[in-house]
Protein backbone atom coordinates (compact mmCIF):
# COMPACT_ATOMS: atom_id res chain seq x y z
CA UNK A 1 0.00 0.00 0.00
CA UNK A 2 0.94 3.51 -0.53
CA UNK A 3 0.18 7.02 1.12
CA UNK A 4 -1.57 9.86 -1.10
CA UNK A 5 0.13 12.83 -0.11
CA UNK A 6 -2.02 15.47 -1.13
CA UNK A 7 -4.21 15.84 1.61
CA UNK A 8 -4.43 15.34 5.16
CA UNK A 9 -6.31 12.51 5.49
CA UNK A 10 -3.01 10.44 3.65
CA UNK A 11 -5.31 7.93 1.97
CA UNK A 12 -3.28 4.43 2.33
CA UNK A 13 -4.01 2.49 -1.15
CA UNK A 14 -3.56 -0.32 -2.52
CA UNK A 15 -2.73 -0.36 -6.30
CA UNK A 16 -5.83 0.97 -8.34
CA UNK A 17 -7.86 1.93 -5.66
CA UNK A 18 -9.38 5.05 -5.05
CA UNK A 19 -9.24 7.37 -2.00
CA UNK A 20 -12.26 8.95 0.20
CA UNK A 21 -12.02 11.94 -2.03
CA UNK A 22 -13.17 9.45 -5.19
CA UNK A 23 -10.63 11.63 -7.25
CA UNK A 24 -7.21 10.34 -7.07
CA UNK A 25 -5.91 6.96 -7.79
CA UNK A 26 -3.03 4.75 -6.62
CA UNK A 27 -1.23 3.51 -9.62
CA UNK A 28 2.45 2.40 -9.82
CA UNK A 29 2.67 3.42 -6.06
CA UNK A 30 1.91 6.99 -6.90
CA UNK A 31 -2.04 9.02 -6.33
CA UNK A 32 -3.10 10.10 -9.78
CA UNK A 33 -6.60 12.52 -10.61
CA UNK A 34 -9.55 11.17 -12.23
CA UNK A 35 -10.81 13.80 -12.89
CA UNK A 36 -7.95 15.27 -15.08
CA UNK A 37 -10.33 17.30 -17.72
CA UNK A 38 -13.54 15.34 -16.83
CA UNK A 39 -15.49 18.40 -16.40
CA UNK A 40 -19.15 17.89 -14.63
CA UNK A 41 -19.98 21.75 -15.11
CA UNK A 42 -19.43 24.03 -17.07
CA UNK A 43 -20.80 27.99 -16.44
CA UNK A 44 -20.17 31.67 -17.28
CA UNK A 45 -20.45 33.25 -14.03
CA UNK A 46 -20.04 36.54 -12.61
CA UNK A 47 -16.81 37.33 -10.62
CA UNK A 48 -19.40 38.28 -7.48
CA UNK A 49 -20.19 35.25 -7.50
CA UNK A 50 -16.94 32.79 -6.52
CA UNK A 51 -17.11 34.62 -4.31
CA UNK A 52 -14.14 37.41 -5.37
CA UNK A 53 -15.64 41.17 -4.23
CA UNK A 54 -12.09 42.78 -4.87
CA UNK A 55 -10.96 40.54 -7.64
CA UNK A 56 -11.59 42.01 -11.31
CA UNK A 57 -15.62 43.26 -10.09
CA UNK A 58 -17.95 43.13 -12.56
CA UNK A 59 -16.42 40.89 -14.83
CA UNK A 60 -17.34 37.08 -15.37
CA UNK A 61 -15.20 33.88 -15.33
CA UNK A 62 -16.15 30.79 -17.00
CA UNK A 63 -16.74 28.39 -14.16
CA UNK A 64 -15.40 24.46 -14.16
CA UNK A 65 -16.31 21.47 -11.91
CA UNK A 66 -15.29 17.81 -11.73
CA UNK A 67 -16.19 15.29 -9.11
CA UNK A 68 -15.31 14.66 -5.93
CA UNK A 69 -14.02 16.19 -2.44
CA UNK A 70 -11.56 15.38 0.52
CA UNK A 71 -14.16 16.40 2.68
CA UNK A 72 -17.73 15.43 4.12
CA UNK A 73 -19.76 18.27 4.94
CA UNK A 74 -23.51 17.53 5.89
CA UNK A 75 -24.41 20.63 4.51
CA UNK A 76 -22.70 20.18 1.00
CA UNK A 77 -24.66 22.11 -1.72
CA UNK A 78 -22.87 20.63 -4.51
CA UNK A 79 -22.72 16.66 -2.65
CA UNK A 80 -24.74 15.25 -6.24
CA UNK A 81 -20.77 15.92 -7.74
CA UNK A 82 -18.61 16.52 -4.68
CA UNK A 83 -19.54 13.13 -3.14
CA UNK A 84 -19.80 11.52 -6.48
CA UNK A 85 -16.64 9.41 -8.43
CA UNK A 86 -15.83 9.43 -12.07
CA UNK A 87 -18.10 6.10 -12.62
CA UNK A 88 -21.17 8.20 -11.57
CA UNK A 89 -20.80 11.18 -14.16
CA UNK A 90 -22.18 12.36 -16.58
CA UNK A 91 -19.47 14.40 -17.43
CA UNK A 92 -17.28 15.93 -20.32
CA UNK A 93 -13.86 15.87 -21.26
CA UNK A 94 -11.53 18.83 -21.99
CA UNK A 95 -8.20 19.04 -22.70
CA UNK A 96 -6.03 22.09 -20.68
CA UNK A 97 -5.91 23.92 -24.48
CA UNK A 98 -9.92 22.63 -25.26
CA UNK A 99 -10.92 24.60 -21.63
CA UNK A 100 -8.49 27.41 -22.24
CA UNK A 101 -9.60 28.34 -25.80
CA UNK A 102 -13.30 28.33 -24.93
CA UNK A 103 -12.43 30.71 -21.95
CA UNK A 104 -10.23 32.97 -24.69
CA UNK A 105 -13.30 33.16 -26.87
CA UNK A 106 -15.47 34.26 -24.77
CA UNK A 107 -13.07 37.42 -23.41
CA UNK A 108 -15.01 39.60 -25.49
CA UNK A 109 -18.24 39.18 -23.35
CA UNK A 110 -16.13 40.18 -20.39
CA UNK A 111 -14.61 36.77 -19.12
CA UNK A 112 -11.63 36.90 -17.60
CA UNK A 113 -10.51 33.81 -17.10
CA UNK A 114 -10.98 30.36 -15.34
CA UNK A 115 -12.40 29.45 -12.28
CA UNK A 116 -12.01 25.60 -10.92
CA UNK A 117 -14.86 25.40 -8.46
CA UNK A 118 -18.41 23.92 -7.67
CA UNK A 119 -16.50 20.46 -6.54
CA UNK A 120 -13.26 20.44 -4.80
CA UNK A 121 -10.89 21.43 -7.22
CA UNK A 122 -7.31 21.07 -5.55
CA UNK A 123 -8.01 17.53 -5.83
CA UNK A 124 -7.01 18.20 -9.84
CA UNK A 125 -3.70 20.34 -9.16
CA UNK A 126 -1.98 19.04 -12.68
CA UNK A 127 -5.18 20.01 -14.59
CA UNK A 128 -5.35 23.48 -12.91
CA UNK A 129 -1.39 23.83 -13.11
CA UNK A 130 -1.50 22.84 -17.02
CA UNK A 131 -4.24 25.55 -17.68
CA UNK A 132 -2.88 27.95 -15.60
CA UNK A 133 -0.03 28.29 -17.85
CA UNK A 134 -1.97 28.42 -21.02
CA UNK A 135 -4.33 30.93 -19.24
CA UNK A 136 -1.05 33.13 -18.34
CA UNK A 137 0.14 32.77 -21.88
CA UNK A 138 -3.87 33.88 -23.14
CA UNK A 139 -3.35 37.27 -21.01
CA UNK A 140 -6.23 35.44 -18.64
CA UNK A 141 -6.76 34.80 -15.06
CA UNK A 142 -7.24 31.40 -12.72
CA UNK A 143 -9.01 31.34 -9.66
CA UNK A 144 -9.61 28.44 -7.65
CA UNK A 145 -12.33 27.88 -4.89
CA UNK A 146 -11.17 25.01 -2.62
CA UNK A 147 -11.68 24.08 1.05
CA UNK A 148 -7.73 24.58 1.34
CA UNK A 149 -7.59 21.36 3.01
CA UNK A 150 -4.51 20.19 1.75
CA UNK A 151 -0.57 19.72 2.41
CA UNK A 152 1.34 22.55 1.49
CA UNK A 153 4.47 20.09 -0.16
CA UNK A 154 2.20 18.37 -2.82
CA UNK A 155 -0.14 21.59 -3.79
CA UNK A 156 2.25 24.41 -3.54
CA UNK A 157 3.98 24.07 -6.96
CA UNK A 158 0.03 24.45 -8.16
CA UNK A 159 -0.63 26.95 -6.00
CA UNK A 160 1.90 29.65 -6.85
CA UNK A 161 0.25 29.54 -10.68
CA UNK A 162 -3.08 30.46 -9.52
CA UNK A 163 -4.06 34.23 -9.40
CA UNK A 164 -7.19 34.59 -6.55
CA UNK A 165 -8.43 32.24 -4.68
CA UNK A 166 -11.39 31.95 -2.39
CA UNK A 167 -10.68 29.38 -0.01
CA UNK A 168 -13.52 28.06 2.66
CA UNK A 169 -12.41 28.65 6.61
CA UNK A 170 -14.96 26.77 7.89
CA UNK A 171 -15.01 27.61 11.56
CA UNK A 172 -11.81 27.91 13.96
CA UNK A 173 -12.60 24.97 16.19
CA UNK A 174 -10.33 21.45 15.46
CA UNK A 175 -13.69 19.83 17.07
CA UNK A 176 -15.60 21.20 14.05
CA UNK A 177 -13.25 20.62 11.45
CA UNK A 178 -12.99 16.87 12.09
CA UNK A 179 -16.61 16.63 12.07
CA UNK A 180 -16.60 17.82 8.47
CA UNK A 181 -13.68 15.64 7.92
CA UNK A 182 -11.03 18.18 7.68
CA UNK A 183 -7.79 19.97 9.45
CA UNK A 184 -8.17 23.23 10.59
CA UNK A 185 -4.04 23.74 10.92
CA UNK A 186 -3.80 22.37 7.48
CA UNK A 187 -6.48 24.91 6.33
CA UNK A 188 -4.55 28.26 8.02
CA UNK A 189 -1.50 26.85 6.64
CA UNK A 190 -2.91 26.96 3.65
CA UNK A 191 -4.33 30.08 3.72
CA UNK A 192 -0.90 31.74 4.78
CA UNK A 193 0.37 30.16 1.95
CA UNK A 194 -1.82 31.25 -0.66
CA UNK A 195 -1.99 34.98 0.35
CA UNK A 196 1.96 35.07 -0.41
CA UNK A 197 1.81 34.80 -3.96
CA UNK A 198 -2.08 35.41 -4.87
CA UNK A 199 -4.99 37.30 -4.61
CA UNK A 200 -7.07 35.31 -1.64
CA UNK A 201 -10.42 36.07 -0.27
CA UNK A 202 -11.91 34.02 2.64
CA UNK A 203 -15.36 32.18 3.20
CA UNK A 204 -16.98 30.91 5.94
CA UNK A 205 -20.33 29.35 6.09
CA UNK A 206 -22.35 30.19 9.47
CA UNK A 207 -23.89 27.24 11.00
CA UNK A 208 -26.65 27.90 13.92
CA UNK A 209 -25.47 26.20 16.89
CA UNK A 210 -21.90 25.03 15.63
CA UNK A 211 -19.93 27.69 14.49
CA UNK A 212 -21.56 30.98 15.29
CA UNK A 213 -20.09 32.37 18.84
CA UNK A 214 -19.52 35.37 18.25
CA UNK A 215 -16.24 34.07 20.17
CA UNK A 216 -15.49 32.33 17.42
CA UNK A 217 -15.92 34.65 14.90
CA UNK A 218 -13.79 37.28 17.17
CA UNK A 219 -10.93 34.66 16.67
CA UNK A 220 -11.33 33.66 13.48
CA UNK A 221 -11.57 37.13 12.37
CA UNK A 222 -7.86 38.12 14.56
CA UNK A 223 -6.20 35.68 13.25
CA UNK A 224 -7.00 36.14 9.55
CA UNK A 225 -6.03 39.67 10.29
CA UNK A 226 -2.93 38.37 11.13
CA UNK A 227 -2.23 36.77 7.68
CA UNK A 228 -3.42 40.17 6.03
CA UNK A 229 -5.88 42.94 7.38
CA UNK A 230 -7.17 43.66 3.85
CA UNK A 231 -7.85 39.73 3.03
CA UNK A 232 -12.01 40.21 2.44
CA UNK A 233 -14.01 37.77 4.52
CA UNK A 234 -17.32 36.75 3.18
CA UNK A 235 -19.81 35.52 5.55
CA UNK A 236 -22.49 33.31 4.16
CA UNK A 237 -25.84 32.63 5.44
CA UNK A 238 -26.25 28.45 5.49
CA UNK A 239 -29.45 27.07 4.10
CA UNK A 240 -29.90 23.04 5.21
CA UNK A 241 -28.80 20.92 2.36
CA UNK A 242 -27.79 17.54 1.45
CA UNK A 243 -28.44 15.90 5.04
CA UNK A 244 -28.43 18.84 7.27
CA UNK A 245 -31.74 19.78 8.83
CA UNK A 246 -32.53 23.00 10.77
CA UNK A 247 -33.52 26.85 10.29
CA UNK A 248 -31.26 28.95 8.37
CA UNK A 249 -28.87 31.22 9.97
CA UNK A 250 -30.83 34.07 11.55
CA UNK A 251 -30.27 37.28 9.26
CA UNK A 252 -29.95 39.31 11.86
CA UNK A 253 -27.43 37.38 13.61
CA UNK A 254 -25.13 37.09 10.60
CA UNK A 255 -24.90 41.40 10.17
CA UNK A 256 -24.24 40.93 14.17
CA UNK A 257 -21.01 39.00 13.29
CA UNK A 258 -20.03 40.86 10.93
CA UNK A 259 -19.58 43.24 12.76
CA UNK A 260 -17.71 41.60 15.04
CA UNK A 261 -15.39 40.41 12.38
CA UNK A 262 -15.14 43.99 11.76
CA UNK A 263 -13.56 45.01 14.83
CA UNK A 264 -10.13 42.88 13.15
CA UNK A 265 -10.67 43.12 9.07
CA UNK A 266 -11.23 45.90 6.42
CA UNK A 267 -13.70 44.23 4.23
CA UNK A 268 -15.79 42.15 5.82
CA UNK A 269 -18.94 41.23 3.79
CA UNK A 270 -22.12 39.22 3.71
CA UNK A 271 -23.89 36.80 1.70
CA UNK A 272 -26.83 34.91 0.56
CA UNK A 273 -28.92 36.99 2.43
Amino acid sequence: MSACGLCPRRCQLSEGQTGFCRARVMREGLSRPLGYGRLTSLALDPVEKKPLARFHPGGLILSAGSFGCNMNCYFCQNHHIARAGAEEGPWREFSPRELCGLALELAPRGNIGLAFTYNEPMLNPEYIADCADILRDMGLKTVVVTNGNFCLEAAGDTMNRVDAFNIDLKGFTEDWYRRLGGDLETVKAFIRAASRTSHVEVTTLVVPGQNDSPEEIDALARWLAGVGPDIPLHLSRYFPRYRASGAPTDRRALFSLAEVARWHLNHVLVGNV
